[in-house]
């Protein structure tokens, strides 16, 4: 009877050693989340959503792994405390890969701006060549006009990169381009047409 009640008493004692050694890993939860937001912080988000991604869908399934295990009786969060570990850990690479694709958003868009100011002087030279007649005068000065824009724009766009905003300048910079493009393709065949029909 003794012995039934000592080994009743051991067995007590190691369930209670084995669930007090297995407690939420609260420290590693809410180092992961820091971790994280200071991805997003850096905009993670928008320049490596891919990566930022991956650390949001690593933290869920480790919180639904923590979740399965406060459900069982001998819980056991080692795999949950490596899983929130390797996402601590992995934060600090991926806001040096968001500064990375930030510089090469920066010189993309940078790039862009010379090609702007090249197709600017390209379509100012065709435009001279471009038909004026009646109706070729009122589109040349609607072309004048939205070159004017444009041209104005760049110092918008280089602000823009000032300020760190290089995916808003990046797509500026883009529109313009293809409104300039769009232009130049206009005036050639207005030319084009004028010449064929000399």
């Amino acid at each position: 009877m003794k012995k039934q009640i000592l080994f009743v008493f051991a067995a007590l004692i190691m369930v209670a050693l084995a669930t007090s050694c297995q407690k939420v890993p609260q420290e590693q939860i809410d180092a992961a989340k820091a971790a994280i937001e200071s991805v997003r912080a850096a905009q993670g988000d928008l320049y490596v959503p891919e990566e930022f991604g991956a650390l949001q869908d690593s933290l869920a399934s480790a919180m639904a792994a923590i979740e399965v295990q406060k459900s069982k009786t001998f819980k056991n969060f080692d795999k949950v405390r490596t899983s929130l570990e390797t996402i601590i850990q992995t934060a600090p690479t991926v806001i040096e890969n968001v500064e990375a694709a930030k510089e090469q958003v920066k010189l993309a868009t940078e790039e862009e701006i010379e090609s702007i100011k090249g197709l600017l002087e390209e379509n100012n030279l065709l435009m001279a060549k471009a038909p004026k007649g009646k109706e070729g005068k009122a589109v040349l000065l609607e072309i004048k006009n939205e070159m004017d824009m444009i041209e104005n724009s760049i110092a918008e766009i280089t602000e823009l990169i000032a300020t760190g905003d290089y995916l808003k300048a990046q797509a500026q910079a883009k529109a313009a381009k293809e409104s300039l493009m769009g232009i130049h393709n206009e005036l050639s065949e207005a030319i084009a047409k004028v010449g064929g029909k000399k």
